[in-house]
Protein backbone atom coordinates (compact mmCIF):
# COMPACT_ATOMS: atom_id res chain seq x y z
CA UNK A 1 0.00 0.00 0.00
CA UNK A 2 1.26 3.43 -0.80
CA UNK A 3 0.65 6.52 -0.28
CA UNK A 4 -0.70 9.31 -3.21
CA UNK A 5 -0.50 12.57 -3.32
CA UNK A 6 -2.37 13.89 -5.95
CA UNK A 7 -2.47 17.54 -6.29
CA UNK A 8 -5.52 19.19 -8.23
CA UNK A 9 -7.64 17.44 -6.64
CA UNK A 10 -10.79 19.13 -6.96
CA UNK A 11 -10.01 19.17 -10.94
CA UNK A 12 -11.36 16.76 -13.76
CA UNK A 13 -8.49 14.32 -14.28
CA UNK A 14 -7.76 14.26 -10.93
CA UNK A 15 -11.01 13.77 -8.54
CA UNK A 16 -11.69 10.77 -11.19
CA UNK A 17 -8.70 9.37 -10.36
CA UNK A 18 -9.19 9.67 -6.41
CA UNK A 19 -12.34 7.97 -6.89
CA UNK A 20 -10.28 5.10 -8.81
CA UNK A 21 -7.83 5.02 -6.02
CA UNK A 22 -10.09 4.98 -2.91
CA UNK A 23 -13.06 2.60 -5.18
CA UNK A 24 -10.08 0.28 -6.58
CA UNK A 25 -7.08 0.01 -4.61
CA UNK A 26 -6.17 0.03 -1.00
CA UNK A 27 -3.59 3.09 -1.49
CA UNK A 28 -4.03 5.95 0.84
CA UNK A 29 -4.58 9.42 -1.09
CA UNK A 30 -3.30 13.38 0.07
CA UNK A 31 -4.41 15.80 -2.52
CA UNK A 32 -4.45 19.38 -2.29
CA UNK A 33 -6.09 22.13 -4.76
CA UNK A 34 -5.78 25.49 -4.75
CA UNK A 35 -9.96 25.71 -5.95
CA UNK A 36 -8.76 27.97 -8.61
CA UNK A 37 -12.05 27.94 -11.29
CA UNK A 38 -10.48 24.36 -12.12
CA UNK A 39 -10.84 23.47 -8.92
CA UNK A 40 -14.40 22.28 -7.23
CA UNK A 41 -14.81 20.88 -4.03
CA UNK A 42 -18.48 19.28 -5.38
CA UNK A 43 -16.39 17.06 -7.86
CA UNK A 44 -15.04 15.00 -4.56
CA UNK A 45 -18.60 15.50 -2.71
CA UNK A 46 -18.93 11.72 -2.48
CA UNK A 47 -15.72 11.12 -1.60
CA UNK A 48 -14.66 13.36 0.85
CA UNK A 49 -15.61 11.73 4.40
CA UNK A 50 -13.82 8.65 2.97
CA UNK A 51 -11.25 7.68 5.68
CA UNK A 52 -8.59 6.95 3.45
CA UNK A 53 -8.63 10.61 1.65
CA UNK A 54 -7.01 13.41 3.26
CA UNK A 55 -6.99 16.97 1.50
CA UNK A 56 -5.06 20.10 1.67
CA UNK A 57 -6.12 23.68 0.35
CA UNK A 58 -2.50 24.43 -0.95
CA UNK A 59 -1.08 25.42 -4.16
CA UNK A 60 1.87 24.08 -5.71
CA UNK A 61 3.65 27.26 -6.21
CA UNK A 62 3.92 27.52 -2.57
CA UNK A 63 6.93 26.08 -1.30
CA UNK A 64 5.61 25.74 2.54
CA UNK A 65 2.19 24.25 1.09
CA UNK A 66 4.28 21.57 -0.68
CA UNK A 67 6.60 20.66 1.83
CA UNK A 68 3.51 19.68 4.11
CA UNK A 69 1.56 17.99 1.58
CA UNK A 70 5.07 15.79 0.69
CA UNK A 71 4.92 14.48 4.12
CA UNK A 72 4.92 10.44 4.34
CA UNK A 73 4.23 10.83 0.55
CA UNK A 74 5.02 7.87 -1.39
CA UNK A 75 4.50 8.97 -5.03
CA UNK A 76 3.22 12.06 -6.25
CA UNK A 77 1.28 12.71 -9.47
CA UNK A 78 0.96 16.17 -10.34
CA UNK A 79 -2.37 16.75 -12.20
CA UNK A 80 -3.06 20.49 -11.26
CA UNK A 81 -2.60 22.71 -14.10
CA UNK A 82 -4.58 25.84 -15.55
CA UNK A 83 -6.39 23.79 -18.62
CA UNK A 84 -8.85 25.75 -20.39
CA UNK A 85 -7.55 26.34 -23.72
CA UNK A 86 -9.62 29.03 -24.82
CA UNK A 87 -8.89 31.33 -21.62
CA UNK A 88 -5.06 30.93 -22.25
CA UNK A 89 -5.81 32.56 -26.32
CA UNK A 90 -8.11 35.46 -24.43
CA UNK A 91 -6.23 36.26 -21.32
CA UNK A 92 -2.68 35.22 -22.26
CA UNK A 93 -0.22 32.66 -20.94
CA UNK A 94 0.71 33.90 -17.58
CA UNK A 95 -1.61 31.94 -14.95
CA UNK A 96 -0.51 29.03 -16.93
CA UNK A 97 3.22 29.48 -16.76
CA UNK A 98 3.03 30.00 -13.00
CA UNK A 99 0.87 26.70 -12.26
CA UNK A 100 1.82 24.47 -15.47
CA UNK A 101 5.50 25.36 -15.13
CA UNK A 102 6.91 27.09 -12.02
CA UNK A 103 4.65 24.73 -10.28
CA UNK A 104 5.67 22.04 -11.54
CA UNK A 105 9.12 22.80 -10.60
CA UNK A 106 8.21 23.45 -6.98
CA UNK A 107 6.95 20.32 -6.96
CA UNK A 108 10.36 18.54 -8.70
CA UNK A 109 12.21 20.58 -6.16
CA UNK A 110 10.74 19.97 -3.16
CA UNK A 111 11.10 15.93 -4.06
CA UNK A 112 15.15 16.65 -4.28
CA UNK A 113 14.18 17.27 -0.10
CA UNK A 114 11.75 15.15 0.20
CA UNK A 115 12.69 11.99 -1.82
CA UNK A 116 9.51 10.02 -3.25
CA UNK A 117 9.51 6.62 -4.98
CA UNK A 118 8.25 8.26 -7.94
CA UNK A 119 7.00 11.20 -9.46
CA UNK A 120 4.18 11.16 -11.97
CA UNK A 121 3.61 14.53 -13.95
CA UNK A 122 -0.03 14.61 -16.31
CA UNK A 123 0.93 16.43 -19.24
CA UNK A 124 -0.87 16.48 -22.37
CA UNK A 125 -1.34 15.32 -26.16
CA UNK A 126 -1.73 19.03 -27.09
CA UNK A 127 1.83 19.58 -26.48
CA UNK A 128 2.50 17.41 -29.91
CA UNK A 129 -0.09 20.28 -32.04
CA UNK A 130 -0.84 18.68 -35.12
CA UNK A 131 -0.58 15.36 -35.66
CA UNK A 132 2.96 14.62 -38.30
CA UNK A 133 2.38 11.46 -38.35
CA UNK A 134 -0.31 9.41 -37.87
CA UNK A 135 -0.54 7.34 -34.79
CA UNK A 136 1.92 10.29 -32.81
CA UNK A 137 4.02 8.30 -30.91
CA UNK A 138 6.11 9.46 -27.46
CA UNK A 139 9.07 10.62 -30.29
CA UNK A 140 6.13 12.91 -32.34
CA UNK A 141 8.17 16.58 -32.29
CA UNK A 142 6.52 19.11 -30.04
CA UNK A 143 4.76 21.76 -31.60
CA UNK A 144 2.41 23.09 -29.07
CA UNK A 145 -0.26 25.62 -31.06
CA UNK A 146 -1.47 27.67 -28.18
CA UNK A 147 -0.43 29.05 -24.88
CA UNK A 148 -1.55 26.63 -22.51
CA UNK A 149 -0.26 23.60 -24.78
CA UNK A 150 3.59 26.08 -24.56
CA UNK A 151 3.01 25.63 -21.13
CA UNK A 152 2.33 21.99 -20.86
CA UNK A 153 5.39 21.41 -23.11
CA UNK A 154 7.14 23.45 -20.45
CA UNK A 155 6.66 21.27 -17.33
CA UNK A 156 6.78 18.71 -19.02
CA UNK A 157 10.39 19.15 -20.44
CA UNK A 158 11.51 20.46 -17.26
CA UNK A 159 10.33 16.97 -15.33
CA UNK A 160 12.03 15.35 -18.03
CA UNK A 161 15.53 17.78 -17.17
CA UNK A 162 15.30 16.83 -13.96
CA UNK A 163 15.55 13.02 -14.10
CA UNK A 164 17.85 13.70 -16.96
CA UNK A 165 19.87 16.15 -14.28
CA UNK A 166 19.11 14.85 -11.12
CA UNK A 167 18.41 11.15 -11.75
CA UNK A 168 15.09 12.00 -10.49
CA UNK A 169 12.55 9.24 -10.42
CA UNK A 170 10.11 10.89 -13.03
CA UNK A 171 7.39 9.59 -15.70
CA UNK A 172 5.54 11.41 -18.02
CA UNK A 173 2.04 10.68 -18.81
CA UNK A 174 0.57 13.00 -21.81
CA UNK A 175 -3.53 11.65 -22.04
CA UNK A 176 -5.02 12.36 -24.87
CA UNK A 177 -8.96 14.45 -24.78
CA UNK A 178 -10.37 12.91 -21.67
CA UNK A 179 -14.33 13.42 -21.26
CA UNK A 180 -16.85 11.71 -18.69
CA UNK A 181 -18.28 12.70 -15.73
CA UNK A 182 -17.41 16.50 -13.85
CA UNK A 183 -15.34 17.66 -16.80
CA UNK A 184 -16.10 21.62 -16.42
CA UNK A 185 -18.70 22.78 -19.31
CA UNK A 186 -15.56 24.88 -21.00
CA UNK A 187 -15.04 21.46 -22.58
CA UNK A 188 -16.41 20.74 -25.76
CA UNK A 189 -18.81 17.19 -24.89
CA UNK A 190 -20.05 18.71 -21.99
CA UNK A 191 -20.55 22.04 -23.53
CA UNK A 192 -22.47 20.14 -26.32
CA UNK A 193 -24.46 17.87 -24.25
CA UNK A 194 -25.63 21.05 -21.77
CA UNK A 195 -26.25 23.10 -24.51
CA UNK A 196 -28.12 19.97 -26.10
CA UNK A 197 -30.27 19.61 -23.00
CA UNK A 198 -30.99 23.11 -22.57
CA UNK A 199 -32.30 23.24 -26.65
CA UNK A 200 -29.04 25.69 -26.96
CA UNK A 201 -27.20 26.06 -30.33
CA UNK A 202 -24.08 23.74 -30.44
CA UNK A 203 -21.20 26.13 -31.32
CA UNK A 204 -18.85 24.14 -33.60
CA UNK A 205 -15.74 26.00 -34.09
CA UNK A 206 -14.66 26.26 -38.31
CA UNK A 207 -16.49 23.70 -40.34
CA UNK A 208 -16.04 20.75 -37.31
CA UNK A 209 -13.77 18.45 -39.47
CA UNK A 210 -10.89 18.92 -36.31
CA UNK A 211 -10.94 15.02 -34.81
CA UNK A 212 -9.20 14.13 -31.43
CA UNK A 213 -8.03 10.74 -29.87
CA UNK A 214 -10.81 10.76 -27.45
CA UNK A 215 -10.47 8.89 -23.63
CA UNK A 216 -13.02 8.43 -21.24
CA UNK A 217 -11.51 9.37 -17.83
CA UNK A 218 -11.99 6.23 -15.82
CA UNK A 219 -9.88 4.56 -18.61
CA UNK A 220 -7.42 7.72 -17.86
CA UNK A 221 -7.32 6.77 -13.91
CA UNK A 222 -6.70 3.26 -14.09
CA UNK A 223 -3.33 3.90 -16.71
CA UNK A 224 -2.66 6.37 -13.88
CA UNK A 225 -2.88 3.97 -11.37
CA UNK A 226 -1.05 1.94 -13.16
CA UNK A 227 1.87 3.91 -13.67
CA UNK A 228 1.95 4.35 -9.82
CA UNK A 229 2.14 0.44 -9.62
CA UNK A 230 3.99 -1.17 -11.94
CA UNK A 231 7.65 -1.78 -10.81
CA UNK A 232 9.65 1.77 -11.33
CA UNK A 233 12.97 0.67 -12.68
CA UNK A 234 10.59 -0.15 -15.52
CA UNK A 235 9.17 3.36 -16.56
CA UNK A 236 11.82 5.83 -14.74
CA UNK A 237 12.60 8.71 -17.54
CA UNK A 238 9.84 7.47 -20.07
CA UNK A 239 7.13 9.58 -21.82
CA UNK A 240 3.83 7.54 -21.93
CA UNK A 241 1.16 8.17 -24.00
CA UNK A 242 -2.40 7.00 -22.75
CA UNK A 243 -4.51 7.13 -25.79
CA UNK A 244 -6.96 4.95 -27.82
CA UNK A 245 -5.57 5.06 -31.13
CA UNK A 246 -8.72 6.25 -32.68
CA UNK A 247 -10.00 9.80 -33.22
CA UNK A 248 -14.05 11.30 -34.25
CA UNK A 249 -14.39 14.90 -35.15
CA UNK A 250 -16.33 17.40 -33.30
CA UNK A 251 -19.25 17.27 -35.98
CA UNK A 252 -19.55 13.71 -35.52
CA UNK A 253 -19.63 14.36 -31.84
CA UNK A 254 -21.95 17.19 -31.67
CA UNK A 255 -24.32 14.41 -34.27
CA UNK A 256 -23.85 11.92 -32.07
CA UNK A 257 -25.13 13.81 -28.73
CA UNK A 258 -28.11 15.62 -30.41
CA UNK A 259 -28.76 12.05 -31.51
CA UNK A 260 -29.04 10.62 -28.00
CA UNK A 261 -30.77 13.06 -26.45
CA UNK A 262 -33.49 13.21 -29.35
CA UNK A 263 -32.61 16.49 -30.35
CA UNK A 264 -32.64 18.22 -34.19
CA UNK A 265 -29.87 18.82 -35.91
CA UNK A 266 -30.76 22.36 -36.47
CA UNK A 267 -29.39 22.83 -32.81
CA UNK A 268 -25.88 22.98 -34.28
CA UNK A 269 -24.29 26.19 -35.32
CA UNK A 270 -20.93 27.20 -36.82
CA UNK A 271 -18.64 29.42 -35.82
CA UNK A 272 -15.27 31.28 -36.44
CA UNK A 273 -12.56 28.84 -35.94
CA UNK A 274 -10.41 28.90 -32.98
CA UNK A 275 -7.06 31.00 -33.05
CA UNK A 276 -4.10 27.82 -32.71
CA UNK A 277 -6.22 25.39 -33.69
CA UNK A 278 -5.24 21.73 -33.73
CA UNK A 279 -6.20 19.66 -36.85
CA UNK A 280 -6.09 16.03 -35.75
CA UNK A 281 -4.74 14.06 -32.59
CA UNK A 282 -4.76 10.34 -32.92
CA UNK A 283 -2.04 8.46 -30.05
CA UNK A 284 -0.25 5.58 -30.53
CA UNK A 285 -1.29 2.77 -27.43
CA UNK A 286 2.04 0.31 -28.15
CA UNK A 287 4.59 1.98 -25.20
CA UNK A 288 1.57 2.32 -22.57
CA UNK A 289 0.83 -1.56 -23.35
CA UNK A 290 4.48 -2.25 -22.94
CA UNK A 291 5.35 -0.28 -20.18
CA UNK A 292 2.21 -0.38 -18.34
CA UNK A 293 -0.01 -2.92 -19.32
CA UNK A 294 -2.41 -0.75 -20.07
CA UNK A 295 -4.89 -0.26 -23.23
CA UNK A 296 -8.73 1.05 -23.49
CA UNK A 297 -11.23 -0.40 -21.92
CA UNK A 298 -14.13 2.35 -23.05
CA UNK A 299 -15.49 2.65 -26.75
CA UNK A 300 -16.11 5.82 -27.36
CA UNK A 301 -19.54 5.53 -28.09
CA UNK A 302 -20.22 3.67 -24.78
CA UNK A 303 -17.80 6.42 -22.90
CA UNK A 304 -20.31 9.00 -24.55
CA UNK A 305 -22.97 7.58 -23.77
CA UNK A 306 -22.55 7.35 -19.91
CA UNK A 307 -21.27 10.51 -19.95
CA UNK A 308 -24.78 12.37 -21.79
CA UNK A 309 -26.31 10.15 -19.03
CA UNK A 310 -24.66 11.76 -15.86
CA UNK A 311 -25.09 14.91 -17.13
CA UNK A 312 -28.59 14.22 -17.73
CA UNK A 313 -28.87 13.02 -13.90
CA UNK A 314 -26.86 15.46 -12.19
CA UNK A 315 -27.88 18.99 -13.59
CA UNK A 316 -27.33 20.54 -10.39
CA UNK A 317 -23.49 20.24 -10.47
CA UNK A 318 -22.85 21.84 -13.57
CA UNK A 319 -25.87 24.53 -13.25
CA UNK A 320 -23.95 25.26 -9.85
CA UNK A 321 -20.43 25.85 -12.31
CA UNK A 322 -22.04 27.86 -14.89
CA UNK A 323 -23.98 30.27 -12.19
CA UNK A 324 -20.24 30.35 -10.02
CA UNK A 325 -19.35 31.40 -13.76
CA UNK A 326 -21.70 34.10 -14.84
CA UNK A 327 -21.01 35.16 -10.54
CA UNK A 328 -17.44 35.97 -11.74
CA UNK A 329 -17.58 37.39 -15.22
CA UNK A 330 -20.04 39.97 -13.52
CA UNK A 331 -18.22 41.06 -10.69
Amino acid sequence: MKRILVTGGAGFISSNMIRYLLHETPHDVVTMDALTYAGNLANLADVNDHPRLRFIHGDIRDVADVTAALEGVDVIVNAAAESHVSKSITEGGAEFVTTNVVGTQVLLDAMRTNPVERFILISSSEVYGTAVTDPMDEDHPLNPRSPYAGTKAGGDRLAYAYWCTYAQPITIIRPFNNYGPYQHPEKVIPRFIIQALCDHPLTIHGDGHASRDWLHVFDTAEAITAACEVPVEGIVGETINVATGIDETVEQIADMILDSLGKPASLKRHVTEREGQVDRHIGSTDKAARLLGWRSQIPFAEGLERTIRWYRENPEWWQAVLASEQTAQAV
